[in-house]
């Protein structure tokens, strides 16, 4: 079986967390008989299949990106593209929300079975939702599935109620064995570097990640935070924090992914102060689980409370609300045997029920029931 992927961006042009999803689904099922492409938007048009990470069958594709509007990529090559990918393939996987794919789904007049997983709902954009929600109320009506990444999101999504018939849910899933092992002398270097006992960030430092009520929250405490990644609002955000004349925030970039896990291997806990809908799961909070850390997240509806739950893999609390923030990382950091005791908890939740082995097992599975439904 073969299936196409297409989504704005991918590996490795863009590590956000929607490209590590399709990263993960394309690994995983290729052990189980599924070859994928991935077409995404680039600065480069490449029409020959590119290997992804060694792995026999996974190709990426690139079509050239012409211009964008309110973060939407669009391509007039695009079209061919798809249209020739589309061709060979078995089923189409979208991921939701990019709306330019939308008009290639109906411009290209595919006829294979076509699956979307739904990862967040349109935000921002309110006024240009407006224009753009005939487009995808017709889209989502027109696809043959949706996938939801987790039983909250579908329960608190106005769009996602519509079509509840045909939705499904399959949460993220990680595996643990494609992240790097640190060497000694790399956890040594950090260790020494930042200290023994610190909270972390990790993930593309954008405008719903709540990082600026992070920093709130560490005026007026002697907390020590590192954030790790890169983004649009980095440069706020450092001006912020220097602005507070925060002394506790490390702030270190975009890291290659050796020294990531290393931080995550020798920090205390996860702060995830996501405090908007536009943060659907969290891919770097699982990670956070995935390696038996206590989180801290808001309640926001999503994901993010599907994998961090409340008193027992860590601590839940209002969004955009720096006062409960900083009292939530006092409390963690002033209880070790309980802060240790949700990670334990947490990284059994991750083995349970957010491997990646489980949730590519469980697309195969649908991809094939796709396909033998429209033949």
């Amino acid at each position: 079986m073969r299936v196409l992927h297409f989504y704005k961006t991918s590996l490795p042009d863009s590590v956000g967390g929607i490209e590590q999803v399709i990263d993960q689904i394309a690994r995983g099922a290729a052990s189980l008989g599924v070859s994928t492409d991935v077409l995404s938007l680039g600065a480069q048009r490449i029409e020959q299949p590119v290997e992804i990470n060694g792995y026999h069958g996974y190709h990426g594709y690139r079509a050239r990106l012409d211009f964008q509007i309110a973060s939407t990529g669009f391509s007039l090559s695009a079209f061919a593209l798809f249209a020739r990918l589309a061709k060979r393939a078995d089923l189409i996987h979208y991921h939701f929300p990019w709306p330019f794919m939308d008009l290639v789904h109906f411009v290209s007049r595919t006829k294979k079975p076509t699956l979307v997983t739904y990862h967040s709902d349109i935000i921002r954009q309110k006024n240009l939702l407006k224009l753009y929600r005939p487009l995808e109320r017709r889209f989502l009506a027109d696809v043959d599935h949706i996938v939801a990444t987790s039983p909250n999101y579908l329960a608190s999504s106005d769009v996602l109620e519509q079509y509840r018939d045909k939705v499904s849910v399959i949460p993220i899933g990680l595996d643990k064995g494609t992240y790097p092992t640190p060497g000694a002398e790399k956890l040594r270097y950090w260790r020494e570097r930042i200290g023994p006992k610190f909270f972390l960030f990790v993930g593309v430092i954008r405008y719903y990640k709540g990082l600026h009520i992070l920093l709130e929250a560490a005026r007026g405490s002697d907390l020590p935070i590192v954030i790790v990644g890169a983004g649009p609002i980095e440069a706020e955000l450092r001006a912020q924090a220097a602005e507070l004349g925060l002394l506790n925030i490390r702030f270190l970039g975009r890291l290659p992914e050796d020294d990531k896990v290393a931080l995550l291997q020798l920090s205390y806990a996860v702060v995830f102060p996501s405090h908007l809908r536009s943060e659907a799961f969290g891919i770097s909070l699982l990670e956070g689980a995935m390696y038996g850390k206590p989180m801290i997240s808001s309640e926001i509806g999503t994901g993010t409370t599907f994998i961090n739950i409340a008193g027992e893999t860590g601590l839940v609390v209002p969004p955009d609300d720096a006062n409960a923030l900083r009292t939530a990382m006092q409390y963690l950091w002033n209880h070790p045997q309980e802060a240790a005791l949700m990670g334990e908890r947490a990284e059994r939740r991750y083995w349970q029920l957010f491997t990646a082995e489980r949730m590519t097992e469980r697309y195969a599975a649908l991809y094939r029931r796709l396909s033998a439904g429209a033949q």
